[in-house]
């Protein structure tokens, strides 16, 4: 429930008020409307593709024995919980990541192409890479450490905003015109739901009330502290004044990078993790971004697409044998870092080829932005 909390009305808020005012019915219409999508796509068919036996080879998706939820019912199991609740809980993730993309393309996409493409990239892109993962999949066979979401849900969706801002081209306006948030207080409050909502997200991976989702909350917590203050103090460095969006943008950092982390690494490891996201987030969506000019409208890939990579990557750093199992690069495990790198490109690669061909498709048939009038109308 509190992981539902994260997209509505967690994300809705953070987005939303990082826009301008004009827009922000807008976001909070597509925040909306994509968690009511994501439930029925969910129900219909995504669960089935990413926990159950795949049909022609199980390494890369799953089959459609539970298409419409087919054999759940109120005594089904998986693991030692109801199956109902285990659906309804991946369901939450299915819901926020493509979600998330939102912030990419806030301000100039056509709310039908958005509604196509929600309902096609969660099928395509999210439900294979969820099966690589923790479906049974390849990478989980390879040994690639992922918690409770750096590869499936912030790479991907960070690299998918990257490529869908990318293809949709520019705001109208930018970045000659002002385009500075329109209510911060909106966005600071969204920021909190979120930061509650993913004691769900990472200490619910574990799937139980237990040490591992006891270590899992208290690295979430010092993880997220010390990646909004390195956010914090890196901008109050460079431009003489701390401001509450870096302090929000780096605590969301913080909680993206320890994510694939959370039931691997102890205190130490969350302070080394945050401390690089809150940095490297910082620099990605203020320096690469101008340098590079493009507009990710929200730094989608600045935050989440960043955050995941350096959070998965030091994962294979600082993983501790007696808290999840696989030692890490400190431990002597020398692997583990390439084993990481390995499931990043993988689903690099795949999310952002599988992202492009989907747009473009959206493209030629229907179009995918807004005309001109309707971008600058100001209500």
């Amino acid at each position: 429930v509190i992981v539902l909390m994260m997209t509505i009305p967690g994300l809705a808020l953070f987005y939303g008020g990082m826009v301008r005012k004009k827009n922000v019915l807008s976001v909070l219409m597509q925040c909306f409307a994509a968690c009511c999508l994501l439930t029925v796509v969910w129900m219909v068919v995504g669960y089935s593709l990413a926990f159950t036996e795949g049909t022609i080879d199980n390494r890369f998706v799953g089959g459609f024995d539970k298409v419409l939820l087919a054999g759940i019912g109120k005594d089904s199991l998986s693991g030692t919980i109801p199956e109902s609740v285990f659906m309804t809980f991946q369901m939450t993730f299915f819901i926020i990541t493509p979600a998330l993309i939102v912030g990419a393309i806030v301000d100039r996409m056509k709310f039908s192409a958005f509604l196509f493409f929600m309902a096609l990239w969660s099928i395509i892109v999210y439900a294979p890479v969820c099966h690589w993962v923790w479906g049974g999949g390849f990478l989980a066979d390879d040994g690639v450490l992922d918690f409770a979401g750096g590869t499936v849900v912030h790479i991907n969706a960070g690299i998918a905003g990257l490529v869908a801002c990318l293809v949709l081209g520019r705001r109208t306006g930018y970045p000659t015109e002002n385009m500075a948030p329109h209510n911060l207080t909106l966005t600071v409050i969204g920021a909190s739901l979120l930061w509650v909502g993913w004691f769900g997200f990472n200490a619910g991976s574990a799937v139980a009330a237990n040490g591992t989702a006891g270590m899992a909350m208290a690295v979430t917590q010092i993880a997220t502290a010390v990646a909004a203050l390195a956010w914090m103090f890196s901008e109050w460095l460079v431009h003489g004044k701390p401001s509450i969006l870096g302090i929000a943008s780096g605590a969301i950092a913080g909680l993206v990078a320890i994510t694939p982390a959370a039931g691997f690494v102890d205190p130490k490891g969350a302070l080394v993790i945050g401390a690089a996201a809150g940095v490297g987030c910082y620099i990605c969506s203020t320096g690469l971004k101008k340098a590079l000019g493009y507009d990710d409208s929200l730094d989608v890939f600045g935050v989440h697409g960043v955050g995941g990579i350096i959070g998965a990557i030091l994962t294979g750093v600082f993983a501790v044998e007696a808290i999840g199992g696989t030692a890490g690069l400190l431990e002597g495990n020398f692997a583990q870092v390439p084993i990481q790198v390995y499931g990043v490109l993988a689903t690099v690669v795949w999310s952002a080829v599988a992202t492009f061909v989907i747009l473009m498709v959206l493209k030629l048939i229907i179009g995918i932005r807004v005309n001109t009038p309707s971008e600058t109308q100001l209500s």
